[in-house]
């Protein structure tokens, strides 16, 4: 990581170098004026939602009746704990954030949320989440669900994500465990079936998040993260996404060849694994001016329909198959 000598941290954990103020929000007010509005904000709702998502398919996949009011209380506990998550690593990120154009309006650079106050809210709803998980289903998904938690917060957020362009890499796992977490407040137990989940998403993450980093990279540049384009190189980059997409392509498989999901979701990823390979090329081919950042924004686009699809499936499947049951 030839680049990272260059990432010294500063007061606020920020780097060296980067254009992030020691006191980011002087005018923050010492009454709260924030709305409710604000603290949804706080809680990434867009990534509540994929967690959500990928966390309802863990629980589908689990054998036997499921509880429906178990099943909504442990959805919602572990909504909770992604919202804490985020609100955690918006608390941290507050000097980083303030000077990248797509997340400076967040609630705390903008002033509208003191960063003592998300601290506060994170960590409330972090205990609530994880002991309102263990008490409706079992202490397994509560104590997979606070690791969750604290890998997001600490070691994503405080370490990998300004130490080293792999952050995404391994800071994938949480993001990738909702349905491993799922699974285990139905069952108790985490099976092979999950993890195969948990294993898509940890693939899918790289590509995912490289695209966009590849057409973002001077705003990352400017706040001292060393994502892989900066570190290594939008070349590398690029080769970097065309492996990891040849082996998700396969991986998103798993689950039809293994016999946990139907023909149609075979048939839903091997045209989606398909399509994520070409856009990878093209990321991989097109490597100058306006046509490379449309290029990596299509792949960055597509790959979400891509995750969205896989799961929207097996959800479908397997919540049919429970009502006709």
């Amino acid at each position: 990581m030839s680049m990272s000598e260059n990432f010294d941290r500063t007061e606020h954990g920020a780097p060296n170098g980067a254009a992030v103020a020691a006191k980011p929000f002087p005018d923050a007010p010492l009454v709260s004026l924030a709305e409710p509005g604000d603290y949804i904000a706080l809680l990434k709702p867009r990534v509540m939602s994929l967690v959500v998502f990928t966390a309802l398919a863990g629980i589908l996949l689990a054998p036997g009746p499921v509880h429906p009011v178990i099943a909504f209380a442990s959805l919602l506990a572990i909504a909770v704990g992604a919202g804490a998550s985020g609100a955690l690593n918006m608390w941290f990120d507050a000097d980083i954030d303030a000077v990248m154009t797509r997340t400076k309006s967040r609630p705390i650079p903008s002033g509208k949320i003191a960063p003592n106050e998300a601290l506060a809210f994170g960590l409330t709803l972090s205990v609530f989440s994880v002991f309102t998980l263990g008490i409706v289903a079992n202490w397994l998904a509560a104590a997979l669900l606070a690791f969750t938690i604290f890998f997001y917060a600490v070691v994503y957020t405080m370490w990998l994500k300004r130490s080293t362009p792999q952050n995404i890499v391994i800071g994938g796992a949480a993001g990738a465990i909702p349905p491993v977490i799922g699974y285990a407040a139905m069952t108790g137990d985490v099976s092979l079936a999950s993890v195969v989940l948990f294993a898509i998403i940890f693939i899918w993450t790289p590509p995912h998040f490289w695209a966009l980093a590849l057409v973002k990279c001077g705003e990352y540049g400017r706040a001292g993260i060393p994502m892989m384009p900066n570190v290594k190189g939008a070349d590398r980059t690029r080769t970097e996404i065309l492996l990891y997409t040849l082996v998700l392509a396969p991986v998103g498989m798993l689950p039809w060849l293994m016999g946990f999901a139907s023909a149609v979701y075979g048939g839903v990823s091997a045209l989606g694994g398909a399509g994520m390979i070409w856009l990878a090329m093209q990321v991989y081919r097109k490597r100058e001016g306006a046509t490379a950042d449309r290029t990596a924004m299509q792949l960055f686009g597509f790959s979400i329909l891509y995750l969205f699809a896989l799961f929207a499936v097996i959800v479908a499947e397997r919540g049919l198959a429970r009502v006709l049951a």
